[in-house]
């Protein structure tokens, strides 16, 4: 793209982001959500409360669901691949793989087409 097109589609992005803007800040319901968190900022400064002990109040529970969720999946763990087990019926070649960087793998693909190699493959386990 030509750098004089780049400059007219983001000129025309430019006007349909501030029309959608325009036609936003007419609406009521943005007006009263704006007004409530407005207010809700104000009362929780008054008060010196921060968003984290508004939930506290309000969900007790989600910071020990919170904890739950992160303790049942230990960080980093990865999920081990399976291995698959490709058979060209072109020409009887077997070849098992647990990723698609497999150098055979790519040639058919290339040759046949993705999808139709990924019909020739069982899953071993």
């Amino acid at each position: 793209m030509s750098l004089i097109n780049e400059y007219r589609a983001t000129e025309e992005a430019i006007k349909e982001l501030q029309e959608r803007l325009k036609n936003l800040s007419q609406d009521d319901k943005l007006k009263k959500e704006l007004e409530f968190e407005g207010k809700l900022r104000a009362l929780m400064a008054e008060y010196q409360k921060s968003l984290r002990d508004i939930i506290a109040m309000i969900d007790p529970d989600a910071k020990n669901a919170k904890a739950t969720r992160a303790a049942a999946k230990p960080a980093g763990s990865k999920r081990a691949r399976k291995v698959k087990q490709y058979k060209n019926p072109n020409t009887g070649e077997v070849i098992e793989t647990k990723g698609g960087n497999h150098k055979t793998l790519k040639e058919w693909k290339a040759k046949w087409g993705g999808d139709v190699v990924e019909g020739w493959a069982t899953l071993l386990g």
